[in-house]
């Protein structure tokens, strides 16, 4: 995975995973490389993280 991909990809799936603690109505189980999603996801707060990795935010 190239080292912009491997930023997004981790940046969503921190996201995910913070968003899963702090809601309690979402359910993210990793399995390797992919994600197991249910739930409701903040999609605004999605698309930060990703724009924040490219852009090389927190």
């Amino acid at each position: 995975m190239a080292d912009m991909e491997a930023q997004v990809a981790e940046a969503l799936r921190t996201e995910l995973e913070r968003q899963a603690e702090a809601t309690k109505t979402l359910i993210v189980t990793p399995t390797g490389d992919r994600l197991t999603v249910n739930g409701i996801v903040d999609l605004e707060a999605l698309a930060m993280a990703a724009v924040g990795a490219v852009a090389g935010g927190p």
